[in-house]
């Protein structure tokens, strides 16, 4: 039997543990990123700005990993930021929140979480550090004496 490291972090990660990476339909960057995770065999979830919406723990997650708050996250050129004159700096941290909730395309793209990570755009250098988790975690369940396994 043939057992591949994608079938192996299909099964083994949670939704909830799984690298989510929250893409715009139209955007550039974000097609590469899904295309190196791809290539890279590490699973992910995609997940829609403008469709499904965000929800307030994402965003929260978002927020209490990225090492500069909303300077990381939020394109300071977006033209609802530049049109409505939006001082971020003025808002509590649930006003945030729902600001971007209902305003999806002021986030920076692609963004992909882990549980521990967070990555703003396409920068393959800082994009492997979601590497080593997920291999890990697939190749833990992989027996190195067994035949026919990929690794």
């Amino acid at each position: 039997m043939t057992v591949n490291f994608i079938d192996f972090a299909l099964f083994v990660y949670t939704i909830k543990d799984m690298i989510k990476i929250y893409v715009s339909p139209s955007c550039s960057s974000c097609i590469k990123v899904k295309k190196w995770f791809d290539e890279q065999k590490i699973p992910y979830v995609e997940k829609n700005i403008t469709g499904s919406g965000l929800s307030e723990a994402e965003l929260k997650d978002m927020l209490e990993k990225s090492e500069n708050g909303t300077d990381d996250i939020i394109s300071l050129r977006s033209k609802i930021i530049k049109e409505k004159n939006v001082k971020l700096d003025d808002m509590s941290v649930s006003e945030m929140i729902q600001f971007i909730r209902q305003n999806p395309t002021v986030l920076k793209r692609p963004i992909m979480v882990d549980d521990k990570h967070i990555q703003v755009g396409y920068d393959t250098d800082e994009m492997t550090t979601f590497i080593p988790r997920a291999r890990r975690l697939a190749s833990s369940f992989v027996c190195d004496t067994c035949e026919d396994v990929e690794k």
